[in-house]
């Protein structure tokens, strides 16, 4: 770090500063260190550094489940921007189990400096647990309300909205949604409910009525059970000529089920999900879905963890909360050709 900062003409300090990606850098200062940087060689040497800090170097994420692609995919990005950061990430999986759950929020993961966390089981009857952290964590997910944590989360009911209103500008008036709650509790802040509701008003908005028997339970969001919950739409009876499924999971289950009853898609029944996984890209017809911003979820997140941790600037600041940008991507499930 000296020689660098020799070559550089600056303090060994700025040299940390560009190495650690600290936002205060004048952009000459830090074009120059990386030139030295690179001219040089240097490498950081991170257990030395975490010896000095007491720092690992490592920071943690804990998500419901590893086999749901959206969150396979949410690790890869948090990874991506904390490896941008020069960083390591240890990755856990709660298995959506609300014990589970509360043992990560009491405990952490171990050997990490600070937590990433989107729970799946926890509510907010569970806020007094966030009183009781004391390491720096940051969660991913539906907002316990009112809790002391800075939150990274997504558009659900707006992005729903969002979903519904681009089928209805297709010509689409009988709606089906497939994933909702078993327990259909209203006012909760479970995914699952809140994109209920973004259906919900955009229907209104369009003037088109409410019919129970076209939103249909899918638990948990695997293909398997949305197209279990198309099957059971399909031999109901009740006219359909689109569906909103509540995740892209559901939706392949969705394509699966109504391939084998010969319904066209989209020419008979129009299909939106919810999270533009990669899958989307390759069904076929390719799926049509809502973009929640997964990138900007990741690199947000990363970066407020990093200001709890005390390696960049506004510590001591309240608990925020960031919603990222979403957009509708329509590809031939909707007739659309977005890639």
């Amino acid at each position: 770090m000296r020689d660098v900062a020799l070559l550089a003409r600056v303090s060994n300090k700025t040299v940390s500063n560009v190495v650690n990606d600290h936002p205060h850098v004048h952009p000459e200062t830090r074009a120059r260190v990386q030139r030295a940087i690179a001219e040089l060689g240097y490498r950081p040497n991170l257990s030395a550094r975490g010896l000095r800090s007491g720092r690992t170097g490592v920071i943690g994420l804990a998500v419901p489940d590893l086999r749901q692609t959206y969150f396979a995919e949410l690790a890869d990005a948090v990874i991506a921007a904390a490896e941008r950061r020069h960083l390591s990430v240890i990755v856990g999986q709660a298995g959506a189990d609300r014990d589970h759950e509360i043992a990560v929020i009491e405990n952490g993961l171990k050997q990490t400096d600070g937590l990433l966390f989107s729970p799946e089981r926890l509510g907010t009857e569970d806020r007094g647990l966030l009183d009781q952290v004391e390491y720096p964590l940051v969660l991913l997910g539906e907002r316990i309300f009112g809790g002391p944590t800075d939150h990274v989360t997504m558009h659900n009911v707006e992005g729903a909205r969002a979903a519904v209103e681009h089928l209805v500008g297709l010509g689409r008036r009988r709606i089906a949604v497939v994933g909702a709650h078993p327990d259909r509790r209203t006012g909760q802040l479970r995914p699952s409910d809140l994109r209920v509701r973004g259906y919900r008003e955009a229907l209104v908005v369009a003037g088109l009525p409410e019919d129970e028997r076209l939103e249909r339970v899918a638990a948990p969001w695997h293909p398997a059970d949305g197209a279990a919950a198309t099957r059971e739409l399909l031999a109901s009876g009740v006219e359909f000529d689109a569906v909103f499924a509540l995740n892209d999971a559901l939706a392949v289950g969705v394509l699966r089920a109504l391939g084998e009853a010969g319904r066209r898609v989209p020419d008979d029944v129009a299909v939106i999900g919810f999270d533009n996984i990669s899958t989307g890209h390759f069904t076929l017809p390719s799926l049509s879905s809502i973009d929640p911003g997964r990138d900007e979820i990741a690199e947000v997140a990363v970066g407020m963890l990093l200001e709890r941790i005390g390696w960049g600037e506004g510590t001591s600041r309240g608990p925020r909360l960031h919603k990222a940008a979403f957009r509708v991507v329509a590809r031939e499930s909707t007739g659309g050709t977005d890639t």
